[in-house]
Parts: structure tokens; C-alpha cells; sequence
């Protein structure tokens, strides 16, 4: 009988020993079979998935052990679907909390201030492993996926980097875009100047996305909305070239003609007055500001001096002056612009 209790003692502490050998053995980092594996993790994967995958992914460590492990420490916890990197120097607990918490790989775009909706699509197109739902749908049909039916898309998504997991959806991306957007806009709406000629949002949009074409230095931007606030207060065409190379479309081959400024276009603000049917670009959030907070100036036109900055003016007159001298070399024989040409000097 003392014998069998000393066996069974023996027996216990064999196990214990064993037992600590094991949970010291997953403490120690994971061998890999590279410094750097991915592992993709299915909707709706179980804990033995996770861990099969993981080893099939290339953690050197049997399936079994590795799930009996994720069982002892995670059986009421939910893992996350997704893809997962796991690197050097992480242990089975690592691993584990990175399911749980969702790490997944993160990848990421950036869509630049003053671009399309065209320009957009093709950033999209071109990021790494984002899946590409929009592909073959129209503007039109990617706003009603958006639950904005019947809005343009041009100049509703808001230019900064954004974050997606790998393999996810490009329509996540326009999605989180548009509310950044919808955010800073409304923003920069409940923060205008009073008695602007702006009767909402959606064209203080407008104005910002032509101040954003039209900048060339950042300290230009409050005045450049100026010179347009003014000119809607009092009936002025905006006559701005971006709005005119905006309504050419595919056609414009960048030379600018003074050809293109008399055929007219729903954008083209040299034939008509007032701001263009939709934006023209996707402003950011000085140029948003801009438009709603506008400089307190007289000027009326402004011309680019060749080094980024504008030359504002107050009167036809000494515009036409600023553009022979920044625009035509200032030569004494220089014919003058006609009225209103060069207004927005690009």
C-alpha cells in the first residue's frame, strides 16, 4: 500500500513536471519556418482552424498542441477572421491575443488633395490587396452603395491615408472616406463668416474644391476665396480654368486655349455664372476652411506669379498690368488680356 502511494506520488510529480515543462515550452517564442509568415484565418473559424492554419502557414509546432494550448487559454474567447502576420520572437500567448484582438495585417492608401473622382478610382485600383467591389459600377451606382442616391461623387471623399486589413473592400475605403469628409465639411459650415453667398453646404463643397485647384502656396488660399466670394456677391463670373479643364473631360490635352474658354460647358464659368453643377476636386480641410472664411479683400482677380503665389487685384486695370509682367515678361508692347480672362491666372 506504501509502495502504490509512493508511485502515485511519483507519478503526480512526473506530471506536474511535464505539465510545467509544456506551458514553459509554448512561453518560449514560436519556431517559424521564415522570419515573417502570413496566415489567413476564415470567417467563422474555430480555434483548431486558427491553429492549423497557423502551421500549415508555417509555425513549427504540431496542430494539436497548439490548439490544445488555444483551448486552455481562449475556449470563451472569439477569434477574429482576417489575415495575420506573425514574426519572430512572438510566442503561442502572442499569437493567440493577436486573433482575439483582431491585429490583423494593415495596409494602406492615400488619396491627395485636389484630385477626381477619377484619380480616386485609380489610387484604389492600384492599392495593394484591396479588393476591388466597385470595379465596373458607375459613379452613380457606387453613391446609391453608399446610401447616397442621386449625388455626385465628385469632391465627397475627403483626401488623407487610410488604414484597411488585407483584402477587404475598396467600397470600405470610398465609405470611410465620404463620412471623413461629411465631418469636416459640416464642420467648416457651422464655422463660416456671416452673409456669404453660399446658400449651403454642398456649395461651400463647390467653392473649396475650385480654391483647391487654384492654390499654389498655402498662405494664398483665404484670399483666392475671396476674390470668388466677391465676385458671387455681386454677379461676376468666377471664370476660373480648372472649372473649364474640369468640363473638357478626357478631351483636354493640357495646353489651355483661349478657344476652350468660349465653348461652353455646364462647368465652364467663363460662360456661365455662378458655381459649376457639382465640385470640381477633392478639397482638404484648408481649402474647406477657406471657402467658408474667406480673407476680407477688395481684390477681384489674381494672377500667378510664376513662383506658386498670386498677384491680387482690385480692378481690371491693374490686373491686366500684373499680367504682363508675370505672365507676358512684361514687355511694352503687350496687348492686355480681355475682360475677365486669366481671372483665376492659371
Amino acid at each position: 500500500m506504501r509502495t502504490l502511494f509512493k508511485l502515485l506520488i511519483w507519478l503526480a510529480v512526473l506530471a506536474a513536471g511535464l505539465a510545467g515543462g509544456a506551458w514553459w515550452w509554448l512561453q518560449q517564442p514560436l519556431q517559424l519556418s521564415a522570419p515573417k509568415l502570413e496566415v489567413a484565418v476564415p470567417n467563422g473559424a474555430s480555434l483548431r482552424t486558427a491553429a492549423n492554419r497557423a502551421v500549415q502557414g508555417g509555425v513549427k509546432l504540431p496542430a494539436d498542441v497548439l490548439y490544445a494550448y488555444f483551448r486552455l487559454k481562449g475556449a470563451e474567447q472569439t477569434i477574429k477572421p482576417g489575415d495575420y502576420e506573425i514574426t519572430q520572437g512572438m510566442t503561442a500567448n502572442d499569437l493567440l491575443d493577436k486573433l482575439v484582438r483582431g491585429d490583423r495585417i494593415v495596409l494602406t492608401v492615400t488619396l491627395v488633395e485636389g484630385w477626381t473622382f477619377k484619380q480616386v478610382r485609380a489610387a484604389l485600383a492600384r492599392a495593394d490587396n484591396l479588393r476591388p467591389d466597385t470595379e465596373g459600377m458607375t459613379g452613380e451606382q457606387i453613391m446609391k452603395a453608399l446610401g447616397r442616391p442621386g449625388v455626385s461623387p465628385e469632391g465627397r471623399f475627403f483626401p488623407d491615408t487610410y488604414n484597411y486589413a488585407k483584402n477587404s473592400g475598396d467600397l470600405a475605403v470610398l465609405r470611410q472616406s465620404m463620412q471623413l469628409m461629411d465631418r469636416r465639411l459640416q464642420a467648416a459650415w457651422d464655422a463660416r463668416a456671416p452673409n456669404l453667398p453660399l446658400k449651403n453646404a454642398d456649395e461651400a463643397l463647390t467653392l473649396a474644391s475650385i480654391v483647391e485647384k487654384e492654390t499654389g502656396q498655402a498662405k494664398d488660399r483665404p484670399e483666392i476665396a475671396g476674390v470668388f466670394i466677391n465676385r458671387l456677391r455681386i454677379g461676376m463670373r468666377l471664370q476660373t480654368d480648372p472649372t473649364v479643364i474640369y468640363g473638357l473631360g478626357d478631351s483636354f490635352a493640357g495646353d489651355l486655349k483661349r478657344s476652350h474658354l468660349t465653348a461652353d460647358t455646364p462647368f465652364n464659368t467663363y460662360t456661365r455664372a455662378g458655381l459649376p453643377p457639382t465640385p470640381i476636386s477633392m478639397p482638404g480641410k484648408a481649402s474647406l476652411i477657406a471657402a467658408v472664411q474667406p480673407a476680407p479683400t477688395k481684390a477681384l482677380y489674381f494672377v500667378a506669379r510664376g513662383d506658386g503665389s498670386s498677384h491680387f487685384s482690385p480692378s481690371l486695370d491693374e490686373h491686366n498690368r500684373a499680367v504682363n509682367r508675370y505672365q507676358r515678361g512684361g514687355g511694352a508692347g503687350a496687348a492686355a488680356p480681355a475682360a475677365g480672362v486669366a481671372a483665376g491666372g492659371n
